[in-house]
């Protein structure tokens, strides 16, 4: 029995160390793809404004007077038409509806992407510019050490209910918090309550602030996402924690952490505050 158990040991410690040696390369590909999305040709950087509606015509171009002044593409490139309920556009001599919040509806006006969104009752367009200032002076990220203290496995707990989250526009939106992730960290027993964003969602989305906000990291918190609970478990990986869009750009409408998601302690761990 004790060889057999030698011999299982054995067996699991180099599956081990090829665990722990294979974390920080894991660390370092999720470092790069962030980056990678953020800078990407339709990425957080790009985002160069940001333009509420008004009620009844719209209109956007390069020409100065335009509702939406556009920094490329024709003089009068269109029209957003907003009647307190839906947005039509009028482009190239024909017209149909656009759906906010959805990329079909995307409109390309030379290198620009026009973006309809909707944030409670107003409706806006949102401007994408791959020349966009942010981008062009974007000067890298700055991370804490990785460390596996900060991978944490929470009990989770079910309890299904609706919570409401503020932005930075001051507006409030109950969304759906399917349970809660509960552990200990610095000798304190915590609790994270995430949100899903859309109900096939496959991951938990979590909106949160610690101790290092508005010092280390950014002042209005920070996010973080976990696969789904399995058999009664989720795993916190606080070193994958990361700033909102709205620490890169002033034109980003980013949700802020409820107060049940405002620790008491520092997590020194992920992403640092970006330094404009």
């Amino acid at each position: 029995m004790i060889r057999l158990a030698l011999a299982l040991a054995g067996g699991a410690l180099p599956a081990l160390a090829a665990l722990q040696a294979s974390y920080p390369d894991e660390i370092a590909r999720w470092r790069r793809d962030r980056e990678a999305r953020l800078t990407a040709d339709d990425g957080w950087l790009t985002v160069a404004g940001l333009f509420w509606l008004h009620p009844g015509a719209n209109t956007f171009g390069k020409a100065p007077g335009a509702a939406i002044a556009l920094p490329d593409g024709p003089a009068q490139a269109g029209v957003f038409t907003f009647n307190g309920r839906r947005v039509t556009l009028t482009m190239n001599g024909a017209t149909r509806e656009v759906k906010p919040d959805s990329d079909a509806d995307r409109v390309k006006v030379g290198r620009l992407s026009l973006f309809p969104i909707r944030r409670g009752d107003r409706f806006g367009i949102r401007l994408k510019d791959p020349e966009s200032p942010y981008r062009r002076q974007f000067h890298g990220l700055e991370y804490f050490p990785a460390s596996q203290a900060w991978r944490v496995r929470a009990r989770w707990v079910a309890a299904a209910k609706k919570i409401p989250i503020l932005n930075v526009l001051g507006q409030t939106e109950l969304s759906e918090c399917p349970g809660y992730a509960e552990f200990e960290l610095g000798g304190k027993r915590l609790r994270l309550y995430p949100i899903l964003e859309s109900p096939d969602d496959r991951q938990l989305f979590y909106i949160f602030r610690d101790e290092t906000a508005g010092k280390e990291t950014y002042g209005a918190g920070r996010f973080l996402y976990s696969d789904m609970p399995r058999g009664g478990w989720v795993v916190l990986d606080f070193n994958k924690a990361y700033n909102p869009p709205c620490s890169f750009t002033p034109y980003a409408t980013c949700p802020l952490p409820p107060p049940e998601n405002r620790l008491g302690v520092r997590i020194e761990a992920g992403e640092k505050k970006y330094g404009h």
